[in-house]
């Protein structure tokens, strides 16, 4: 007798009731079955595994980076505080502060700066998270007037920044930039973007929620690429596979006051060390092999290519060709249901799955996109065997059988 789920429990219907037929799974259900089954994935995160997964891993690697007899954290004290003092360290600023959001944090920033420049305006790319994925927070929440520099799928240069005709307080800059490719500038691109935005006295903020993976690209520390910028901020759960959580860096005086509007935000939380502890986690276990993620990233970004020429779809771009994090794009010429539902299926019928689920339209009409992480699991991927997937995957595409 084979049991039920309860997971596969909870997706029975009323129509199931009423007809006795059960309805066709979601693409959610299929893909929970597919990891249920073990299926050998290329992008793997651990936001992806199960509760118990997750409680098992934070108790076991906890212990070795924290000691769990020590009580509990209240209203930000005792590990939230150690994990600020660590954030501040690597990134070698003044202080640090955590947030319980990215989001909240720049506000806070950018809000904080709007008052010491007297100027509300904020310039940054328009495909900058603040932009796309915030609802207008800037400007609907904290007062803030975005001003946008810089266009298509590359970071704003140094010109753009001194032909902006308007004034502004601050520069934010995205690194890497997420939508646009998870793109960075080059090194020297970089200090001349903050050397063109002094000369209009404007600050420099840095949204780094995946800063730590840009120290191979750059050839830099954390310290040396953080210190180009009056203030940053960190995620924890992107690039650290951390429970969620953000800090917000730069100058002690700042920091001060950004803790007091993270109380006005509502960010004053009672206990914060679950998350503060997988954040601790990260940055043990995660942020020292980001690195060999981001080498290893190039070696499956060129298979990719490589797969599509000899499966005869020569019109598929991996975005950069050459990544410049452990995180890329990949576009394909097909609608992106179509594409996600290939993907399922290899994944059903080879337990191999070379693409993850999300496919967008982001590309442009006619065009799907998604994005790939190569963290841990990726590292055992070949490259004959990326190819090999990707030859797999393109007989399940239409008219490619």
């Amino acid at each position: 007798m084979t049991e039920t789920s309860g997971q596969d429990a909870e997706a029975t219907t009323d129509a199931e009731a009423t007809t006795g037929e059960r309805p066709e799974p979601t693409a959610r259900e299929r893909w929970a079955a597919v990891r249920r089954r073990g299926a050998r994935r290329l992008n793997r995160a651990a936001a992806g595994d199960s509760l118990r997964e997750r409680l098992a891993d934070l108790a076991e690697a906890g212990a070795g980076v924290y000691d769990l007899d020590e009580p509990a954290d209240i209203y930000g004290n005792r590990i939230v505080a150690d994990l600020e003092e660590r954030v501040a360290a690597l990134l070698g600023t003044e202080d640090a502060a955590f947030f319980p959001s990215g989001t909240m944090a720049q506000q806070v920033a950018l809000r904080c700066w709007a008052a010491r420049t007297g100027n509300p305006a904020v310039a940054l790319h328009p495909l900058a998270h603040p932009e796309v994925h915030e609802r207008n927070a800037l400007s609907q929440v904290s007062g803030l007037r975005p001003v946008h520099v810089g266009s298509g799928i590359s970071q704003p240069t140094a010109a753009e920044i001194r032909g902006l005709e308007e004034p502004f307080g601050a520069l934010m800059l995205e690194l890497p930039l997420r939508d646009a490719g998870f793109v960075l500038p080059t090194w020297e691109e970089l200090t001349e973007l903050v050397e063109a935005a002094r000369e209009r006295d404007a600050v420099v903020h840095l949204d780094g929620a995946r800063l730590w993976e840009c120290t191979e690209y750059f050839g830099r520390p954390l310290a040396e690429i953080a210190g180009l910028a009056d203030s940053v901020y960190v995620s924890f759960y992107k690039s650290l596979d951390g429970l969620g959580g953000a800090a917000l860096a730069g100058p002690r005086t700042l920091i001060e006051e950004a803790r007091t509007w993270r109380h006005r935000y509502g960010g004053q939380i009672f206990q914060q060390f679950p998350t503060a502890l997988s954040a601790l986690i990260g940055l043990e276990r995660a942020l020292p092999r980001l690195p060999e993620y981001v080498r290893h990233a190039r070696v499956v970004a060129g298979a990719l290519r490589e797969g599509f020429a000899e499966a005869g779809l020569p019109w598929a771009r991996v975005h950069p060709e050459v990544p410049h994090t452990h995180e890329f794009q990949v576009w394909l010429p097909y609608a992106p249901e179509v594409v996600a539902e290939a993907a399922l299926r290899q994944a059903e019928e080879t337990s191999v799955a070379l693409f993850p689920g999300h496919w967008s339209g982001a590309a442009g009409p006619g065009m799907a996109c998604t994005e790939m992480s190569v963290q841990e699991p990726g590292l055992e991927w070949t490259a004959e065997e990326v190819r090999a997937a990707v030859r797999d995957f393109v007989r399940r595409l239409p008219g490619r059988d």
